[in-house]
């Protein structure tokens, strides 16, 4: 086995060049110096996700991220776009089913600036009426292009039939219906409620040194407190399939069908997520999309795309099957995919395969850091996932400790060929 090149083991991030600091409100700042760049990139969230949001408003959360950067009680919607566009800056937020997220870039100058911005629209949005009611109609807009997207309604009706009865059943930007009934009031008292230091983490990269990084965020977030913010609320545990369940969505007019089919898979957090993503690999991901690719697109030419993903989130997120058919091939095509699964729960892959794809994983991560904005997301992913600071240091031996048999273990505890659940939407 290759050992790794001692500047390459330099250059991942360490405990040695990152560091963190939490305030006493709870806001964790993580930062990185790289002055090969005069840019700097902020990344992070806040435990302001869709899990708040009431069935009949679904899509709260989302509409009020989209909404914050629509005007604040010391600037309209205009002169904080005129403010970043000035520098050449950006930043912009994003709802999500646990979280709220966030993301900036700027030249390193200008680094006060983002922040500035950032602290006014997270402390201070206005929500004014009439951008409220503009941004509904081009969330609507987005339902409505979505209601005709057979890709999007696969993987809707597949979380419907994996996640009964489970928060992880529902699309995090909601339906037309909730979103229309979403009032200006709902996303002031969202905001009031559910925004706050406690959770939340931000990342700094670039052309800044961590004292100064941390001073700035101190001196605009440390005195921001929220007595009201609730506690996040728990996931129960998903209720498994005990047959194949398939539910299928119908979109008249379609030349395409498109199928999502699989099972919730391990969290992110979990011992046995890198076996689950290193099988996912073998499985839909490597090459021409590994076994799946060959077996439905190469070798029978059923699919005009085919590969298998691994969520890994704060919870059992799915491991899912996608395929892209004509419609007459949806059967052919989701028995193929049984046997493939049946196959790789099994049977072990074989050395080889697993050495692939372990090298595979090996070269991606460095690549994954060129920039300050890989940095970022790989900083919020170390505390997002307590994976530890010095997380990038072990693994490349994490991955090759990974053997055959934890593969086929972890795939048997979560991908059962007769008990799975598939989402199709077409004609």
């Amino acid at each position: 086995m290759k050992t790794d090149r001692p500047s390459q083991r330099y250059s991942l991030p360490s405990p040695q060049d990152i560091t963190r600091v939490q305030l006493a409100n709870g806001i964790v700042i993580l930062t990185r110096p790289n002055f090969n760049s005069p840019t700097v990139t902020i990344s992070g969230y806040l435990e302001a996700g869709c899990l708040f949001d009431p069935d009949e408003k679904l899509g709260l959360a989302d509409f009020t991220a989209a909404a914050l950067m629509r005007g604040t009680r010391r600037r309209s919607f205009q002169q904080i776009y005129d403010a970043l566009e000035s520098v050449g800056a950006s930043l912009g937020w994003e709802g999500g089913t646990h979280t709220t997220s966030f993301g900036g870039k700027a030249l390193a100058e200008d680094l006060g600036l983002l922040l500035d911005l950032l602290a006014e629209v997270l402390r201070e949005p206005a929500f004014p009426s009439d951008q409220v009611e503009r941004l509904r109609a081009q969330l609507l807009a987005s339902l409505a292009i979505r209601a005709q997207d057979t890709a999007d309604m696969a993987s809707i009706t597949f979380d419907q039939v994996v996640y009964a009865n489970h928060p992880y059943r529902r699309p995090e930007d909601g339906f037309p219906e909730t979103v229309q009934a979403i009032t200006r009031e709902d996303l002031q008292e969202f905001h009031r409620r559910t925004y706050g230091p406690r959770g939340m983490v931000i990342a700094i990269v670039g052309a800044v040194e961590p004292t100064d990084a941390v001073e700035q965020v101190t001196r605009r977030l440390a005195d921001w407190s929220n007595p009201e913010q609730p506690p996040v609320p728990q996931l129960p545990p998903v209720q498994p399939l005990q047959a194949v369940v398939q539910q299928k969505t119908v979109i008249p007019g379609k030349a395409q069908a498109d199928l999502v089919m699989g099972a919730a898979g391990p969290p992110r957090r979990s011992p046995d997520y890198l076996a689950a993503a290193l099988g996912n690999n073998i499985l839909g991901q490597f090459g021409l999309m590994g076994r799946i690719g060959d077996a439905l697109r190469e070798k029978a030419g059923l699919a005009y795309y085919a590969h298998s993903s691994l969520a890994g989130g704060l919870g059992p997120g799915p491991w899912s099957i996608s395929a892209g058919v004509s419609p007459e091939n949806v059967e052919k095509a989701i028995k193929l995919i049984q046997q493939e699964i049946k196959r790789f729960v099994e049977e072990p892959v074989s050395a080889e395969e697993l050495s692939d794809s372990q090298t595979n994983f090996i070269g991606r991560l460095p690549l994954s850091l060129e920039t300050n904005s890989g940095v970022a997301g790989a900083l919020i992913n170390l505390e997002r996932y307590e994976l530890g600071l010095d997380y990038y240091q072990r693994y490349n031996e994490l991955v090759r400790s990974v053997t055959v048999e934890d593969v086929l273990e972890t795939a048997r505890r979560y991908l059962h060929p007769e008990r799975i659940g598939i989402g199709i939407a077409g004609p």
